[in-house]
């Protein structure tokens, strides 16, 4: 059995891990926070651009453009999103495996030519180990989500996909359900599904639905209805019937874009804002677990005391008797 000594020293180490843990689940707390304003800020943005495409698309649903066209796939571009730290549970982890089981099926059927463009350390880090084709390093994103810099992103991998250097492009990161719940994603970013786009996160608007030609009966029912705005004050809706200029075509190719912009961007936001929330979590666990063995040293700590105590006792009783 450990003297008292020792367990008060194990006590004091407890107590030190249990204020770490506390502080740091305080300051995911906070950073979770903004992540979410962050969020909230983008969504009208969001909205707008996809009621738009929805209209566009019920007026004239054979509209393409080179983004939204597949093609046999010989060379496949991975987007990664982790964070730079640990301390999160299994958040970094779970993303890990989910790239090599994408990269191991993918060399399962013969296609060898995969670019990884990692967003976080760890994933960087993880993919220059395993020899992967790391194209650059965005760490800073991990860190400080940069709309500028998920532009240049998106265009890069645009430009390589309308050149046919690449002739698929997947997002794989952790969207944002709730501070307890984080879903492990994989999308395809290039060639874009509309359809499968404008279905997605239905959490954050309940009345999206899918572009699709049952979308022209959609907005001849919904035409007339009146909306809301945040403060309860009535807006007037939307006027679908749009006149394009030049052509359907030139506009989409325009507006499609945009869609990817803001794709990628979405999935860094919710990326940050998952890995906050893991964090969250797995330091609450951690302080609960410090309680926990706190109560269990304390009460052997008390229990060791007390036997010290009789047994002093029994020896002074003992030597008085002899006496």
């Amino acid at each position: 059995m450990p003297s008292l000594k020792e367990i008060k020293g194990r006590i004091a180490s407890v107590n030190s891990t249990r204020k770490i843990t506390s502080a740091m689940k305080m300051v995911a707390s906070s950073k979770l926070h903004h992540a979410q304003v962050a969020i909230q800020n983008m969504l009208p943005y969001e909205t707008m651009l996809e009621h738009i495409l929805k209209s566009f698309l019920a007026a004239e649903a054979d509209s393409q453009t080179i983004y939204d066209q597949e093609r046999p796939v010989h060379r496949v571009a991975l987007v990664v999103f982790s964070s730079n730290s640990s301390l999160c549970g299994g958040f970094n982890a779970n993303i890990i495996k989910r790239m090599q089981h994408i990269v191991d099926e993918y060399r399962e059927q013969g296609i060898d030519g995969i670019e990884v463009y990692p967003v976080g350390r760890k994933v960087f880090e993880k993919a220059k180990k395993l020899g992967y084709d790391v194209q650059g390093e965005f760490s800073a994103l991990a860190d400080k989500p940069n709309v500028r810099q998920c532009i240049d992103i998106a265009m890069e991998l645009g430009e390589k996909f309308r050149t046919g250097r690449i002739d698929k492009v997947e997002l794989v990161y952790h969207h944002f359900k709730s501070a307890g719940s984080q879903v492990l994603t994989r999308k395809t970013f290039l060639p874009i599904d509309i359809a499968e786009e404008l279905e997605r996160d239905h959490e954050r608007d309940l009345t999206s639905i899918a572009a699709t030609k049952e979308s022209q009966e959609y907005l001849k029912r919904n035409r007339k209805k009146k909306k809301v705005n945040a403060q309860g004050e009535e807006v007037p809706p939307l006027n679908d019937n749009f006149i394009v200029e030049p052509d359907m075509d030139s506009v989409l190719s325009q507006l499609i874009p945009k869609l990817a912009h803001l794709m990628l961007y979405t999935a860094l936001l919710d990326s940050v804002a998952s890995e906050h929330a893991a964090r969250m979590v797995a330091m609450q666990t951690a302080t609960d677990n410090a309680d926990e063995l706190l109560r269990q040293l304390n009460l052997q700590y008390n229990k060791s005391r007390q036997q010290a105590i009789t047994s002093e006792l029994l020896d002074i009783v003992g030597g008085s008797v002899n006496n």
